[in-house]
């Protein structure tokens, strides 16, 4: 047997976010020489059960095993998710992605070239293997979640590491739960992180959708309410003009 192989594939286990658990069985199907198998493992988060079955496959040669790719499944709902040179969507990643949020991932064109973006699972344009098609916001369109995020009253935001916590957590596709000042009284929200619609999603405890107006720091309703006082302003100023051209024609 490879130890070295092995040693790798359990590696890619844990950076994929799957443990240790399968370790054992991963080391038994590789020393009885299986040309393929498959390993099932499950994972429960928020109180929901996903299960997972991953697919390995022996190389021509050196006694090498890939990690190839792994199915998901969330109640109903099943994705196959593929290994790119080690990388991939983690166990967690794929929980998000399958409850219909947005990651923030590492991708990679046809040409080999790798650039950043927010991928979301279009659920209602699948392959013929029955996968939904990752629908990708690269940086071209221009989405940063901390637009919003840094203009709510957060609780403990101004803490060392919190903000950044916060922000790679959305990146993730994490539920995060955080609190913030609406009238001066803290309020328990989940936000998630919504690249299609420019937004960031707030929900309170009940699941029930939340403004972001309602949860801004003073200052930034003050900016707010300055924009709109100078755009009528403008707008004012545009009518009497057009008023004073038509008056002189």
């Amino acid at each position: 047997m490879n130890t070295q192989n092995l040693a790798y594939l359990q590696k890619q286990l844990l950076n994929l976010g799957f443990g240790d658990k399968v370790n054992g069985e991963l080391e038994q199907k590789i020393s009885a020489k299986e040309k393929e198998f498959t390993l099932t493992t499950s994972q429960a988060y928020n109180k929901a059960n996903m299960d997972y079955t991953l697919h390995y496959k022996a190389g021509e040669k050196d006694d090498m095993y890939f990690f190839n790719k792994y199915d998901a499944k969330l109640k109903d709902e099943q994705q196959t998710f593929y290994i790119n040179k080690g990388q991939g969507i983690t166990a967690k990643e794929a929980f998000n992605l399958l409850e219909g949020r947005a990651v923030h991932k590492e991708m990679e064109n046809k040409a080999g070239e790798k650039y950043n973006a927010w991928v979301v699972l279009d659920k209602s344009d699948r392959t013929e293997n029955g996968n939904a098609k990752l629908q990708t916001y690269s940086d071209g369109w221009n989405y940063k979640p901390e637009r919003a995020i840094d203009k709510m009253d957060i609780i403990g935001i101004d803490e060392p590491g919190a903000r950044d916590k916060l922000l790679k957590s959305l990146e993730k596709g994490n539920r995060h739960q955080l609190e913030a000042l609406k009238n001066g009284k803290p309020v328990k929200l989940f936000v998630e992180a919504n690249p299609a619609e420019h937004r960031v999603n707030l929900t309170n405890y009940k699941g029930e959708p939340q403004r972001l107006e309602d949860y801004k720091k003073p200052e930034a309703r003050q900016d707010k309410k300055q924009a709109q006082s100078q755009k009528q302003s403008d707008d004012g100023t545009k009518k009497k003009r057009t008023r004073q051209v038509k008056q002189h024609v």
